[in-house]
């Protein structure tokens, strides 16, 4: 069943990640049903080429493009002042991008860079926007999560940034459970502002994420090809959150296939959604 298309002419959509995967195909599908774009990516060439093929497909698409790291923190301040700047009111903002890595690797800030960059970057660039998000009383913040937050047993509070336990499928899993908590305690916190926070598992995706880890990650990523979907199809649910009547009237969900479903119970405990709130709060220097 593909996502119903919507006119969302006089709506503007940031979304981070769009260079690739699912995160250019929902760019494309957004920027057919009009909406205005506000694009975030690290890699400037990728960026320009995405953009200009975007431009030849949609003529007359409106885009605007911010450079930087969502795993550094003054890149994603610098990136939501940008924003900002163009005094537009943000109808929608689409946290996607993300990050698997083999080895344990640090941002400029100091963090392990899948939390930073999959969860944390995201939560600030959140944090920075949420005024104009509440402008209209009716802004959606969708974020790309996974099914593989089941791995990883949870979150360890002492150590988040997996100092002391390092695999990447585990790491990886509890950045994706981290989305899903921010999901709902971002609901939670602005359920009487119009806010709704949705997240999603796109299923396997045939794409290029990952495949910068090396041998490995090509390997694994050759494998499963067999039992991928199309990034257009990985896309679908996320395009619906941004844009469906129906998902306008709903918060704190997790769906597969325009479909809400239950996260793994297995991996939390009550409580700790708001306890990553507010370390995360701290973390990006937002708690003073």
């Amino acid at each position: 069943m593909a996502a119903t298309w919507v006119d969302m002419k006089g709506k503007t959509v940031l979304l981070t990640g769009f260079t690739a995967g699912l995160g250019r195909a929902a760019a494309f599908a957004l920027a057919e049903m009009g909406a205005d774009l506000h694009l975030l990516a690290r890699n400037r060439e990728k960026a320009v080429q995405t953009i200009e093929t975007l431009r030849l497909r949609t003529p007359g698409v409106r885009v605007e493009l911010s450079l930087g790291d969502l795993g550094n923190l003054s890149d994603v301040r610098r990136m939501a002042s940008e924003f900002l700047s163009t005094n537009r009111t943000l109808d929608v903002l689409f946290n996607n991008a993300g990050v698997v890595n083999q080895k344990r690797r640090t941002t400029a800030d100091g963090y392990e860079e899948t939390f930073a960059v999959n969860h944390l970057g995201h939560f600030l660039l959140t944090h920075l926007l949420l005024e104009s998000l509440r402008e209209n009383g009716s802004g959606r913040v969708v974020s790309t999560a996974s099914g593989a937050h089941r791995f990883g047993g949870g979150l360890n509070f002492d150590d988040l940034q997996s100092s002391r336990d390092y695999s990447t499928f585990s790491v990886y899993g509890r950045s994706k459970l981290a989305n899903i908590l921010f999901t709902q305690e971002l609901a939670r916190r602005e359920s009487d502002s119009g806010i709704t926070a949705n997240c999603f598992h796109p299923g396997f995706v045939g794409s290029d994420f990952s495949k910068n880890n090396g041998a490995w990650a090509r390997i694994m990523m050759t494998l499963g090809s067999p039992f991928s979907r199309s990034p257009e199809k990985g896309a679908e649910t996320g395009v619906y959150l941004c844009t469906s009547p129906e998902a306008a009237k709903m918060s704190g969900a997790y769906f597969f296939d325009m479909k809400e479903i239950a996260p793994s119970a297995a991996v939390f405990s009550a409580g700790d959604a708001e306890q990553l709130w507010d370390i995360s709060l701290s973390l990006a220097g937002l708690d003073n």
